[in-house]
């Protein structure tokens, strides 16, 4: 093949993983036995949506209880009171002692008390009660139920379910410190920790498939990982299809450059030996030439050069295997190449 400069994007590729953009589990703050599951395990659900419910009847007769003992204790208040406001005016004319006077004003203060407390006790029990309807706090898709109706739950502790948020997605990987220096340099530097024109984010799922939608650069951590030299990475990706789900594999390419006049050879023309790479060039004598190679990024099935070609080279692609220095050979275009000289 005859090398011809040519547009090309260098990218590179990183192996990364899936993450929900917020994942809540879901646990009862009251304990009970499980009454209902309201909602469908993969289901969308949406905030303030009910999930599960608890068994209510403790709680009724728990809440019942509270409102009588508040009552209760109102009652009392108002009757020491009412003594309160006989026993006053006998006390400022000696009709009635000093002490039943204070006996009855510290029944009206141990009455004010007793109402506070049963109140606040009617509202716990009114909020345990209202904690057998358990909800989503968030929209996404719910999880698998890890327990079923009929099953003794433990405030804070069961795990009944998680709810995923999946739109955005994250997508989570590490690059070294080269490649983060180079995608500074091509994003044209930072503010305030973001950068100014990041490059194109694809990802391509575990079937080959390119996803339809680019992620976007949202966070480069701080600090570099000493133990890898990594420095972790993460993209959101607009999820609205739910394709992506938490905990993929996926494959990030980067369009880390775009070059107007790149030499491309296709990487089985390239041959490696003692760690050097080197081609095959087809000369206007009919002879067979050795040429050392600098290579660069793969792009695609082709391997750009760094140096060593120039435009117009005559490159054997087919059949270089059986070459020696000066050997006389009749080139053929290879297919889907442009031909050199017969």
């Amino acid at each position: 093949m005859k090398l011809e400069p040519r547009p090309a994007t260098v990218t590179l590729e990183y192996v990364g993983r899936t993450d929900a953009y917020n994942t809540v589990e879901i646990r009862p703050r009251t304990g009970g036995l499980l009454q209902k599951q309201a909602a469908l395990e993969g289901d969308v659900v949406h905030a303030g949506q009910l999930l599960f419910k608890i068994d209510p009847q403790p709680y009724e007769q728990a809440l019942a209880q509270a409102k009588a003992a508040t009552a209760q204790a109102q009652s009392a208040l108002e009757q020491a009171q009412r003594d309160q406001a006989r026993i006053a005016p006998l006390s400022k004319v000696d009709a009635a002692s000093q002490q039943e006077l204070d006996a009855v004003v510290a029944r009206v203060a141990a009455g004010h008390a007793s109402v506070d407390a049963a109140r606040a006790a009617q509202r716990t029990a009114e909020l345990n009660l209202g904690y057998t309807d358990i909800t989503s706090p968030i929209s996404g898709v719910m999880g698998r139920a890890q327990v079923r109706i009929g099953a003794l739950v433990t405030a804070y502790q069961t795990l009944l379910t998680s709810v995923y948020d999946t739109d955005p997605m994250y997508v989570n990987y590490s690059i070294s410190e080269q490649r983060l220096l180079e995608l500074q340099k091509v994003s044209g530097g930072s503010v305030n920790n973001r950068y100014r024109n990041p490059p194109a984010f694809h990802i391509v799922l575990a079937d080959g498939s390119v996803y339809p939608h680019a992620g976007k650069l949202d966070f480069v951590d701080a600090a570099v990982d000493t133990r890898t030299g990594t420095l972790p990475v993460r993209l959101t990706v607009p999820n609205p299809e739910r394709l992506l789900r938490a905990g993929q594999f996926a494959r990030v390419v980067v369009d880390a450059q775009k070059l107007d006049d790149a030499l491309l050879l296709p990487q089985r023309a390239v041959q490696e030996l003692q760690g050097r790479n080197f081609v095959w060039l087809a000369g206007a004598d009919g002879k067979a030439e050795r040429r050392d190679v600098v290579m660069g990024s793969r792009v695609g099935e082709e391997w750009l050069v760094v140096s060593g070609l120039a435009a117009g080279d005559v490159v054997v692609v087919d059949g270089a295997q059986k070459l020696r220095a000066g050997s006389t050979i009749k080139a053929t275009p290879s297919p889907g190449t442009k031909p050199g000289p017969a």
